[in-house]
Order: C-alpha cells, then structure tokens, then sequence
C-alpha cells in the first residue's frame, strides 16, 4: 500500500517516487553496463541460453529485490516490475522477459498479489515478441519523444500503409500500463501494485515514468554498445594503419635487386639463387600482416636478409658492426622497424660514400626501454640536398609514424647527422607485451 507522508499530499508523493524510480533504474542500468560480461551480453543481437541466463540473473535479480522491498519496507519506488518485464522481452527475447516476469510476480504473489503473475509474464512476452517482428536496430533506437511526431505517423500509415516501428514499440508499454491502471481499480492494491493516477496529468506522468523506465536503460546500453563499436573500429584503423606502414617496400631496393639478380644469373648462378631467397624470405616477412610484433632476434634475422642482398652489390667495401646486449634480443619490437632504417643508411648515407662502408647496430637496455640504433659512417644528412628530409620515402618517416601510432608519446626516434659524418638514428621502444592476435 502507498501510504500518504505527513508533509506531502498523495499527487506530489506520486510525483517523487516517480522521479526516484527513475532515478533507481538509471542507477542500476549504469552498473550493470559497467561490467564486461554484461557488456559483451548487449553487443550480440543472438543470444544462445547460457548468456540469456547471465542477462537474467543480472537484471532479474535486482529487480525482483526492488519488489521484495516494496513489499517489506514499503519503498514504492524500488518497484520497476512492469517496464523491466517488457524492457528484458525486448532486449533479450520473449522467454527470457516471460522468466523474469516470473521471478517478480512470484516476488509480489508472495505479498497475496496474484495478478501480478501473469501480467508480468505477458509483458515479457509482449517485449519479446515485438523484439521477434521488429527491426533490432528500431530497438536501440527507442525513445518516447517521438511522440511528439504522433500525427506524422498517423499520416504516413493513412497514406502509405507503413508501421512505424518506433512507436509500436513505445504504445506496447503505455498499453500495458493502461491494463495495470484497470487491474489495480478493478481487484484493489491488495492483488496488484500500482501507481494510482488521481487526476488525468498524474496519469500522464506514470504512463511517461513507465516509457522512460524502459527507455532510460536502453539509452544507457546503447551508448555502452556505440562506445564498444568505436573502440573496435580505433583498434582496427590502428591495426590497418600499422599494417600498411608495415608492408610498404622501397620500389628502388626491389628494382636494383632484380636488376642484380638478373647480371648474376649466368655469371654467378649460385649467388642469384642466394639473392632470390633471400628477397623470397623478406618479402615473406612483408606479407605477415598479422605479425605487427616480433623479438628482436627475430627482427635482426630480417635485417640480415637484406644486408645479404645489399653485401653482393657493394661487394667487400661494405661491413656491418654487430653491438648488441644478450639481454635485448627477446624483448618485443614492432616488426620491419629496423630495416627501414638501414635501407635509409645505405641508399642515402653509404651509396655515394668513397672506401669502406660501415653500418653499426647497437641495442641496450635502459630502465623499461629498449634502445636501438643504426649508425652509419656516410655522408650525414645535408641540408639543402634533395631527398635527405626526414619525411622522404618510406624510411625515417615510416618509422616514426609507426613509433607514434602504436607507443603514442612514449616511443621515441632521435637523428644526430653531421655532414661527411655519418647518421645515427637512435629507437626508444617501451615494453610492450605481444597483443592476441584477431581471429580471422
């Protein structure tokens, strides 16, 4: 029973319990969202038994609570029975909001109010079955203010015969509401809880508490399901992004190669077979998209590749300094960074560089960062000499694109050049543990 506070008349108590019901549902659809499991429940629009009774026991529960303390402490407002049975039907089908409008009236039929079983089973049933025959995405969509398009809609079905899904689904629980209205004057409080409505606006405003007890928690999880969707779409812009400075190759290192494959065949068969496996062997490595990380081991093993080929075209003029701390060679790095960077040494520092030609790779650690560095004994980077920009081609400005789509501000790359020098190019690489790989 509604009983009539002393400083409150019954029409503004109505009003107050109406607005912290509401208050409640939010309040409990904002928790439930922020549970993974629960989240995950909303992103699939089939749903197999064992996650309906997740969704069943998460919202089920606390909603048959909310009528068990009604009926022990009087506390109308925890109450939601009615826009909870339907909200469960259509969110999560007509046997799922048929079971939870079972656990609440059994809840309220332990109170002696017998009505409240079947016609919480028949909401759930009714937001179920419009669930079946609707569109899904007219669900997520729900919204009492289109309301305020009522006669539209009366046009367009006058005129055109089309259903407005939205607001079928929105007269489902003002009718429901309606038959509670009747129930509970024709059979008494006694056998089903409702919200009397005294005058014609206070049964306006609980026909509007009962739609917005449906369409608040709808508008919450669907923000959920939106801000899911965005964060997939980032990851998968961020993996294709990765994957397409990844498999990019320097179209004059593949012609100068198969320009020396080609001189080498009958002069020297057994060396352009070595060049086109290893050229098989990095261009391999190129089309591993779902590699983006690899060890450094693994990294330097590509590395080699490349400086076999290029060790054939210079010839004994060029030599490759190996410094590397045992302790690095595990740690993970983004795959096909470092060869960019000596393919930048050799085409930009070494080509035009008279004697010995000198590449020296360096790896250290230094706290939580993996250090790496490619130095070279060349010409250094000159100013005012066409195709020395950091932002040339797919070397230096690959690289560090792909330092700052995955490590954000914490992967670093440093260039100290000095001309008739040489160039060192200097990685800082946080730790980073190996991603789960997409299934396909």
């Amino acid at each position: 029973m509604l009983h009539e506070p002393r400083f409150l008349s019954a029409e503004q108590y109505l009003l107050v319990t109406l607005i912290v019901q509401l208050a409640g549902i939010a309040a409990l659809a904002t928790m439930l969202v922020r549970f993974r499991r629960f989240r995950t429940l909303l992103l699939t629009e089939r749903r197999d038994w064992p996650e309906r009774l997740k969704f069943m026991g998460a919202l089920g529960v606390p909603l048959a609570a909310g009528v068990a303390s009604r009926l022990l402490l009087g506390y109308a407002a925890a109450d939601v029975s009615l826009g909870g049975a339907y909200l469960a039907g259509l969110v999560a089908g007509p046997y799922a909001g048929a079971i939870m409008g079972a656990m609440m009236g059994l809840t309220a039929l332990a109170g002696g109010e017998w009505i409240a079983v079947p016609l919480f089973v028949g909401c759930g049933f009714a937001g179920g079955g419009l669930r079946e025959i609707c569109p899904k995405d007219a669900i997520w969509h729900f919204s009492p203010f289109v309301l305020t398009g009522l006669f539209r809609y009366l046009w367009k079905l006058v005129r055109r015969f089309e259903v407005d899904w939205q607001m079928l689904l929105i007269a489902a629980p003002i009718a429901l509401e309606v038959l509670r209205q009747a129930l509970g004057h024709r059979y008494g409080m006694d056998r089903l809880f409702y919200f009397p409505a005294t005058s014609p606006g206070m049964l306006v405003l609980t026909l509007l508490a009962t739609t917005l007890t449906v369409a608040i928690p709808i508008k919450i999880w669907n923000s959920a399901r939106i801000e899911h969707k965005l964060q997939e779409q980032e990851a998968l812009l961020l993996e294709a992004r990765i994957e397409a400075l990844t498999s990019q190759i320097n179209p004059h290192f593949l012609f100068n190669t198969l320009t020396s494959i080609s001189s080498l065949i009958r002069t020297r068969p057994d060396t352009a077979r070595m060049l086109i496996n290893r050229l098989s062997g990095l261009l391999r490595r190129r089309l591993r998209a779902h590699d983006h990380f690899v060890s450094l081991r693994d990294e330097l093993s590509a590395v080699d590749e490349y400086l076999d080929i290029e060790c054939v075209r210079f010839g004994p003029s060029l030599r490759v300094v190996k410094d590397l701390d045992p302790s690095t060679l595990d740690q993970v790095v983004p795959s096909m960074i470092l060869q960019p960077l000596v393919e930048n040494s050799i085409k930009h520092g070494l080509a035009d560089t008279l004697g010995e030609r000198l590449i020296t790779l360096r790896s250290q650690r230094e706290g939580t960062l993996t250090i790496l560095e490619v130095i070279d004994n060349g010409t250094g980077i000159v100013e005012d000499r066409p195709g020395r920009s950091v932002g040339s081609g797919i070397g230096l400005a690959n690289v560090s694109e792909r330092l700052r789509v995955i490590y954000g501000a914490q992967g670093r790359l440093a260039i100290t050049s000095a001309p008739g020098q040489g160039t060192q190019v200097r990685l800082e690489i946080p730790d980073l543990l190996l991603p789960e790989r997409r299934s396909a």
